[in-house]
């Protein structure tokens, strides 16, 4: 067993473990609050930005086929594959399950005789990918907690001049959805070609009815959706940076409770073992006091 002075030590190791675990919890769950009200401001832009290219791609009409960032190729021969991982690590199996699921995406692709062309956001994302020698067509690191509106923008650059410069013929975004602090759901994005199920009508809202008017479009409705095209990409992708943010910090914030929970587990089994040894020194000193007395009776 060991002495109660090891068992001191220990046991003040694991409360300043507590106290770590405890306020990393704390701060997660100030910013979870924060980043869950970016994602519900974000929604109703989102949602106004596909009425507003359904309204117009209806009023381009077949015409929607010649643009560039709706072609879909014939023939897919390389895919880029931009997983969204975090900065920092101490978030469970955040940055694990996204680069599980990518790398289940590129053994597909390999099976049907596809490359892979590989992006990453995220320090995590890229150390993982670099360790493991692959060629990084564009990493972004440094924002994960708290993403902008640029960032996106940068990232929606690159992937766009991907495809249209023909370097590859799909992209697909993979990141976590925000459900709850307990919960994180692995989603893949088909993210270049724009799906044409973007342009498609579901339930009208108000605002689509209201588009569905006998506008004169200036410059051609085509043009416009060219435009808006680029835009409705970006926000998709900062949607997913937003949304990623969100359940990083979710993971942490259960990671550390968790941790925290395991520290009192454990600082009550070593305070346990210290009483008991704390008992056993009692023990062996009064045996040694009355074995000393009898010695000195029958001496």
């Amino acid at each position: 067993m060991a002495s109660q002075q090891d068992l001191k030590r220990r046991i003040r190791s694991v409360r300043n473990t507590r106290k770590i675990t405890k306020a990393m919890e704390l701060v997660a769950g100030a910013r979870l609050r924060r980043a869950e009200a970016r994602i519900q401001a974000m929604r109703p832009y989102a949602d106004r930005m596909r009425e507003l290219m359904i309204g117009t791609a209806r009023a381009a009409g077949p015409l929607t086929s010649r643009l560039p960032l709706l072609e879909e190729r014939e023939e897919t021969r390389s895919v880029a594959i931009l997983p969204v991982t975090g900065d920092r690590g101490l978030a469970g199996p955040f940055n694990t399950q996204i680069l599980r699921r990518a790398f289940a995406l590129e053994r597909e692709l390999e099976a049907a005789g596809q490359g892979a062309t590989w992006l990453v956001v995220g320090k995590k994302g890229r150390s993982t990918l670099t360790f493991r020698r692959y060629e990084l067509a564009g990493a972004w690191v440094g924002f994960t907690d708290r993403p902008m509106y640029g960032d996106a923008g940068a990232i929606t650059h690159r992937v766009i001049d991907l495809f249209v410069q023909r370097e590859v013929d799909r992209v697909v975004l993979v990141y976590n959805r925000y459900i709850s602090p307990l919960t994180q759901r692995v989603e893949t994005l088909e993210l270049l070609p724009v799906p044409r199920r973007a342009l498609e009508e579901e339930d009208k809202t108000p605002y689509e009815i209201a588009l569905e008017g006998d506008f004169i479009y200036e410059p051609e409705p085509e043009e416009i959706l060219a435009r808006l095209l680029p835009a409705y990409v970006e926000t998709a992708v900062y949607r997913a940076l937003l949304e990623s943010a969100a359940s990083e910090l979710g993971a942490r914030m259960t990671a550390m409770r968790n941790a925290s929970k395991n520290a009192n587990e454990l600082i009550d089994r070593l305070t346990l073992d210290m009483n008991r040894a704390r008992q056993a020194d009692i023990t062996r000193e009064i045996l040694e006091v009355v074995a000393g007395a009898d010695a000195l009776e029958f001496g």
